[in-house]
């Protein structure tokens, strides 16, 4: 018995169902790369090599989709209720996906990986199977050369609208989680949308719509409760009370307080605790800015928490402290929520400080002044660009986990920041620790000394990073200060000779010069903290 199709025609010969049909495949393209992205996120926050993690999750995405269209040819009878059921399952799993990850990775961290390859392989099948039989539906009444083109170019047009979304507009507004419920709604409704169209054809009708409600309502209730989710994953895996979070187009802010008051993590990793932070910022700023007896002018790269500026203000002869942070959620986190400018002593807001938010290797090579945003305006100090020269630059970026900031701690952003080094200053670099990176250390010290500029290495004991190395770089050689401002709770003129000692363990061995062209600093960090 022949079934009994939709009408078939339109005002301008175009099919409804068809015009239907290719919205769709709008929005299947859009949710099936968002998805992949979402994954692609994930696995960089939380894994770390953001080169290495979104490669090998595109590439199995898409071999997952080659696996979902020759399977699409087993499908031979009842394709528009085929194609409602993948695109349940399709907003089940990929809605679903960034939350169970999260979850996973707080309650079940060696599941991980094979949770988040298995999620991405089952998507990647499902959206292979979906644009295959909505092209065999659409074939009833398109001709080939016009089938392919529409269907193509919707299937396009819906990657590149979610692509910019992501991460302009989704992340930093609603989250991963929210991000990926909400995704799931839209794949959801899109199988509701199947239902209504095909109702002709559907034998289960009220089967179909049951499911189609079902799953509506468990992603509904899991939007709902996204705050909660996120809440239930975070607490466990940074084990205090979390008092703030924010998700920038950058990275993950994480706020928490508990035994070791407020700590700050970016996309999971500690980057200060309120209870030490002390001594790694002295052991930062004050070595530079004491031996050079009077600096006026500094520059902060990285240090968006506003903490090193702190300890740079207790100098009275400093007139301008420009901080360079590309992150504007981390220099107006730390200029407006009042426990944390409590932690940095309102530094940000100081009168002398201008900030500029930017990436700091493209605001040295471009050797102009940018104008400050996000945060402080300017200040009667005048503005200060990358192209002027500075007698203290201090560079606290993270640890190189990724290529992305791995360039920062090149050659090339040395001979950058070679230049920008007034005659007789000192530039200090933070660089992950001597004894569980042993590699990693000498290798930055290398790369600054191939540049020409001398390096004066050292090492501070934070409890809560263990101990942590740093680097002194100059034309000139560095020599003991004589004096450090009063009031400091670790550093004092009398230890300060014990951190440029490194006992055997942590003394000097040979290292390559870490390149933009083979970034082995990256490779050579991950391989040392790995087997930690």
């Amino acid at each position: 018995m022949t079934p009994v199709t939709a009408p078939v025609t339109a005002p301008g010969g175009a099919r409804p169902i068809d015009i239907a049909l290719l919205a769709s495949v709008f929005v299947v393209a859009a949710c099936g790369l968002l998805y992949e992205l979402a994954a692609g996120a994930l696995a960089s926050y939380l894994l770390g090599d953001s080169v290495l993690q979104f490669s090998t999750i595109i590439g199995t995405y898409l071999f997952a989709m080659g696996v979902g269209s020759w399977l699409s040819r087993y499908f031979e009878r009842q394709l528009p209720a085929h194609f409602l059921r993948i695109e349940l399952l399709v907003a089940l799993i990929g809605g679903a996906l960034p939350a169970t990850l999260f979850v996973a990775n707080a309650y079940a961290p060696g599941a991980f990986r094979f949770l988040l390859y298995g999620m991405v392989l089952a998507v990647g099948t499902l959206v292979g199977l979906e644009i295959p039989l909505v092209m065999r539906i659409l074939k009833r009444n398109v001709a080939l050369k016009d089938l392919v083109s529409q269907v193509l170019t919707f299937d396009y047009l819906g990657a590149l609208a979610v692509s910019l979304a992501f991460p302009l507009l989704l992340v930093p507004q609603l989250g991963l989680i929210r991000t990926g419920l909400l995704f799931g709604l839209m794949n959801a409704l899109v199988a509701l949308w199947a239902v209504w169209l095909f109702r002709w054809e559907l034998r289960r009708l009220r089967a179909h719509v049951a499911a189609c409600v079902m799953v509506l309502g468990l992603l509904l209730a899991a939007l709902a409760g996204a705050e909660q989710i996120t809440s239930f994953a975070e607490d466990r895996f940074y084990q205090d009370r979390i008092v703030f979070t924010a998700a920038s187009p950058y990275q993950r802010i994480v706020v928490t307080h508990g035994k070791q008051g407020h700590r700050l993590f970016l996309n999971g990793n500690l980057q200060f605790a309120e209870r030490d932070e002390y001594r790694y910022h002295e052991a930062l700023v004050h070595p530079a800015m004491a031996a050079h007896g009077a600096p006026k002018k500094v520059a902060v790269l990285g240090g968006g928490d506003g903490m090193a500026v702190r300890e740079i203000l207790k100098y009275p002869s400093v007139e301008s402290v420009t901080l360079v942070e590309l992150d504007p959620a981390m220099t107006r986190l730390f200029s407006q929520h009042a426990t944390l400018t409590r932690l940095n002593g309102g530094a940000l807001t100081n009168p002398k400080v201008h900030i500029v938010n930017t990436d700091a290797f493209q605001w040295l090579q471009d050797g102009q002044p940018s104008a400050p945003q996000g945060g402080s305006e300017p200040r009667a100090a005048g503005s200060v660009g990358a192209h002027d020269t500075f007698d203290v630059i201090v560079v606290d970026f993270p640890d190189p986990t990724n290529f992305s900031i791995g360039k920062l701690y090149t050659n090339s952003f040395y001979a950058l920041l070679e230049q920008r080094l007034a005659a007789s200053g000192y530039a200090v670099v933070q660089t992950t620790s001597p004894l569980v990176a042993r590699h990693s250390f000498w290798t930055v010290v290398q790369t600054i000394e191939s540049v020409g500029l001398r390096a004066a290495p050292y090492h501070a004991h934070v409890p809560s990073f263990g101990e942590w190395g740093f680097i002194i770089a100059s034309r000139r050689p560095w020599h003991l200060p004589e004096a450090l401002p009063a009031g400091l709770q670790f550093l004092s003129t009398g230890t300060l000779p014990l951190l440029f000692d490194f006992p055997p363990d942590m003394a000097r061995v040979p290292a390559e010069v870490n390149r933009l062209s083979n970034q082995a600093l990256v490779h050579t960090y991950e391989r040392e903290w790995g087997k930690q």
